[in-house]
């Protein structure tokens, strides 16, 4: 069904660049700041949605095509980068539903498929995803093998190693969100999560 060896080395490698800080990382730290780890599970649902849809197009080729055409990612990228910009001038502001609460507030709560969404949007609106899964994957499958059954198994494992570093970033940012709240700096963290998040929107336009 799939080549041991060659699954043995492709988990440390991916693992190497799945905990490796970027967009999704960044976004799920943010968010487990404001939103709390149970709450962030939504982004990750949507993020690894988005990731393995990304891992099945560009092994397939399709990715190929894309990339011929970046005005396709253009418009995912405009949008995702313009609405992380809005909710970081928010938290930078400290209003709107990412902004921490003061210490015995409740935060408000951002909806479930909002979440859902711009994790699967921050997932597929990057070029260099789809290009790096297209270099990474394809020697990872062994050709005297079925194919189907090969991508199936490398795609749970970005799935499952993309959803532990999120998991890992997400409650970095509750840690942090703990710690500050604490010692009632709460502006500062809010400044520190809306930085994050123009950090995000600027790498979107310009990754």
């Amino acid at each position: 069904m799939v080549n041991l060896a060659l699954m043995g080395a492709f988990i440390p490698t991916f693992l190497f660049v799945s905990v490796t800080p970027g967009m999704c990382m960044t976004l799920a730290m943010t968010l487990g700041m404001s939103q709390g780890v149970r709450r962030t599970f939504w982004m990750m649902w949507g993020e690894m949605l988005g990731v393995a849809l990304v891992a099945v197009l560009a092994v397939c080729g399709v990715a190929a095509v894309m990339l011929q055409f970046p005005g396709v990612f253009q418009w995912f990228k405009v949008i995702g980068a313009c609405y992380l910009g809005y909710i970081g001038l928010q938290m930078w502001r400290a209003k709107g539903k990412l902004a921490l609460p003061k210490p015995g507030e409740l935060p408000p709560l951002m909806a479930r498929r909002t979440l859902f969404s711009q994790g699967f949007i921050t997932a597929v609106s990057n070029p260099k995803g789809w290009a790096f899964h297209m270099a990474l994957l394809p020697p990872f499958i062994d050709t005297q093998l079925a194919f189907w059954p090969q991508l199936l198994v490398l795609v749970a494992i970005i799935v499952l190693l993309e959803f532990l570093s999120m998991l890992l970033y997400a409650s970095g940012g509750k840690a942090l969100a703990l710690f500050f709240g604490k010692a009632n700096r709460v502006q500062y963290l809010n400044r520190i999560g809306a930085s994050l998040m123009f950090g995000v929107a600027l790498w979107m336009l310009l990754g």
